[in-house]
């Protein structure tokens, strides 16, 4: 038996934050309480090193930004997104932390009584080279595809990278979006005075622990939680139910039970309610024997959710849940006392006050520059890699190379809505039939900048999104934000979270585009080895009539413009891809946004789009100008064998002219070469031509050639050949 001490100290309960919860109390908690403050107070649910730096993210615009998921309005509709990270769990169990990572932020879009219509993935593993890479790869692939092929949500873009920090700390987060009329939306702050009801699988012990777990650096020897599993079946049952039940008018508020279960889910709405709870257990419907009462509230069993009606309305819920065979339980009641009350064989096993339990400690964290930013800085890298090696590694490194061996498991048509798949254009392309346009989707994200400029390298990842979306034709509306960090306690670690924050806030502000939603993922270090700071950063956009989408194809007998500024032997290329692929150098400054430049861009391409002067468009980011061309060459049908002559090098190191990378550039394909000088010059927008299309199948620049066929195949199969010998 353990005394309180002991209990709380293992479930990661600081001194100083018990001292807290007893001052708060007046009183020391019970054993069961204990086990609520450990997973409420926890990194994963508290945000208790996080929540203070959040709040400077600008909101105005977006919708219901204090939910589970945010959006924008577009008519008649909102578009609800959420980014979310299944990082640990990845690192133990793939396929089931991706499933149950795709599950559960599909319900935070079904919470608000949307419906999901697209899922989006960034991933990140160790090198391909390595077999515990290529596992979690595969592993978490096989789930997210498996859960959201079985459900019928297409999963319509996304990225992958490999990089050694990622090797025992793999990051994979998810973006989910939904459609719903704004007359129709439902919020989680419960009334009181109502009744409430779980529907949903039956709780058992699974996913104990996994806000606790996922609150602290991974022990790859000692971390062996039991991960939940998805039940896509009953996960596609539980979104007809829950949309139906929605729908009743007596139903009056919902919640999702991710982290921390039926916990973080009924209290979270007690509290935004301003109101008290009370919670029967022994109603629960269990899948396990012998729970204890703070199992079944810890339980993070999946497809499950939480619904607060009027008492008219529980018999409509429970017959709707009955038809599409989900369990159904009325478990408890919304009461005026401001009292979170649990009931266990008719005892009260605990009474808290629900606005102490959903407001931690929050810790202030360090925001002095590390010594390792100007050691970085001033690394130097110069290449001596002929043109021919350097392009030859570029397009068979897995970081560039395609990645359709993973998307290909994913069917991207179901649904009915997708117009464009991320792999034909920087961004995906959701019909919203209702108001007649298009959504564009995108998720990106640039670790390795962000680790040499925390506050720059995530503005620009926040401008690579922005970019993919205008490229495509869509205007960028919204924005949702995974953070993925390693231990925030360390110096190190806090400096590059706070200044990343700045970064978002200043583009978001400069922009005039909210952040809507988002997930804080910390400790992601194994054994001192910590993962690349990384924001990934997943952004809405809309086109107002399908002709207006821009796909990223060049097509023979076209002319190619480099449409932004050009690259410069001063340049600041510091994290460019090629250097990492060609010498696994990492150092040196990197561009910085010019947001005036970046208007002028977004404006001459819509300019350009609705002129009819722009055919294809691809931003210029990783893999630089040739990669860029590269994209666009390969967009065009394989049978048409297009080529291109021009020059590319005006730099005296051919490599930065060719893979460098810096901010506010696109190229752009045209057939009406007059036209676009002239809608290019009235906007002031700066443009290069720098060559043209044909059917040549080769490639040749400034005395260089290749054959567009041979890089073709390369690109296509690189990571098959890996992952398959």
């Amino acid at each position: 038996m353990q005394t309180r001490e002991e209990l709380y100290l293992a479930l990661g309960i600081s001194e100083f934050e018990y001292d807290e919860i007893v001052r708060r109390l007046g009183r020391k908690p019970n054993e069961v309480e204990t086990y609520l403050f450990s997973a409420m107070w926890s990194e994963h649910c508290g945000y208790s090193h996080s929540k203070k730096y959040l709040s400077r993210f600008p909101k105005s615009g977006s919708m219901h930004s204090e939910e589970n998921a945010g959006g924008v309005q577009i008519g008649q509709h909102a578009v609800f997104f959420k980014a979310e990270s299944h990082n640990h769990p990845t690192a133990v169990e793939p396929f089931h932390a991706a499933a149950t990572g795709a599950g559960g932020v599909f319900r935070d879009i079904m919470a608000l009584g949307a419906r999901p219509v697209a899922l989006l993935s960034s991933l990140k593993f160790g090198k391909l080279s390595s077999a515990n890479s290529r596992k979690l790869f595969k592993g978490a692939i096989e789930g997210a595809s498996s859960y959201a092929n079985t459900i019928g949500v297409p999963t319509v873009g996304g990225e992958v990278g490999f990089e050694a920090c990622y090797e025992s700390s793999p990051l994979c987060n998810v973006m989910a979006v939904g459609f719903i009329n704004v007359n129709d939306i439902k919020i989680s702050a419960a009334p009181a005075n109502q009744h409430v009801i779980i529907v949903g699988a039956p709780t058992d012990r699974a996913g104990v622990h996994g806000a606790s777990f996922a609150s602290k650096e991974l022990d790859v020897e000692k971390d062996e939680p039991k991960i939940p599993t998805g039940d896509p079946v009953m996960g596609k049952n539980l979104i007809e139910a829950t949309l139906k039940i929605l729908k009743l008018d007596e139903v009056l508020a919902c919640q999702d039970c991710g982290a921390a279960g039926l916990l973080s889910s009924t209290s979270e709405m007690a509290y935004k309610g301003n109101c008290g709870m009370e919670l029967y257990l022994d109603k629960v419907h269990l899948d396990a024997d012998n729970m204890e009462p703070w199992e079944i509230m810890l339980s993070e069993t999946q497809e499950r959710m939480i619904f607060i009606s009027t008492k008219e309305g529980v018999a409509k819920v429970l017959d709707i849940a009955k038809r599409y065979n989900v369990p159904a339980k009325e478990i408890g009641i919304t009461i005026k006392e401001k009292e979170y009350r649990l009931f266990w064989q008719g005892d009260k096993v605990a009474s808290l006050p629900p606005a102490v339990l959903n407001n931690g400690v929050y810790y202030d964290l360090c925001e002095d520059e590390p010594a390792y930013i100007e050691e970085y800085r001033n690394k130097k890298w110069s290449g001596n890699w002929s043109v021919k090696e350097a392009v030859e590694k570029l397009v068979s490194d897995p970081n560039f190379a395609s990645k359709n061996w993973g998307y290909s498991q994913f069917d991207d048509t179901l649904g009915g809505r997708t117009i464009l798949g991320s792999a034909r254009a920087g961004a995906a392309g959701i019909m919203l039939k209702e108001e007649g346009g298009v959504v564009g989707l995108t998720i990106d994200s640039n670790g390795r900048q962000v680790f040499l400029d925390p506050y720059n390298g995530s503005k620009n990842t926040m401008y690579e999104s922005y970019r993919n979306l205008v490229s495509s034709g869509f205007k960028p509306l919204g924005l949702t934000d995974c953070l993925n960090y390693g231990n925030p306690e360390k110096d190190e670690v806090g400096y590059q979270f706070v200044k990343s924050i700045d970064g978002l806030t200043e583009g978001c502000i400069e922009l005039s585009i909210p952040v809507v939603s988002g997930n804080v993922s910390l400790y992601n270090e194994v054994e001192g080895i910590r993962v690349y700071p990384t924001p990934t950063i997943g952004m809405v956009g809309y086109a107002k009539k399908p002709e207006d989408v821009i796909i990223a194809a060049f097509s023979a007998g076209e002319s190619i413009y480099l449409l932004g500024k050009q690259i410069a032997d001063d340049s600041k290329i510091g994290g460019s891809l090629y250097q990492m692929v060609l010498s696994e150098f990492l150092g040196g400054k990197i561009d910085k946004v010019d947001p005036t430049l970046e208007k002028t861009l977004t404006k001459a391409i819509f300019a350009l789009r609705d002129a009819g002067a722009i055919t294809g468009a691809v931003d210029v980011s990783e893999g630089g100008l040739f990669g860029a061309l590269l994209e666009g060459l390969f967009g065009s049908p394989p049978g048409q064998n297009t080529g291109f002559d021009g020059s590319l090098i005006t730099t005296n190191d051919p490599l930065i002219s060719l893979f460098g990378e810096i901010t506010g550039r696109y190229i752009v394909s045209t057939k009406n070469e007059a036209e676009f000088e002239k809608i290019a010059a009235q906007i002031a927008a700066p443009y290069t031509k720098l060559g043209a299309t044909n059917t040549s199948g080769e490639i040749t620049f400034d005395g260089h050639k290749f054959s567009a066929s041979t890089l073709r195949n390369t690109y296509l199969t690189s990571i098959k050949k890996e992952m398959e010998g």
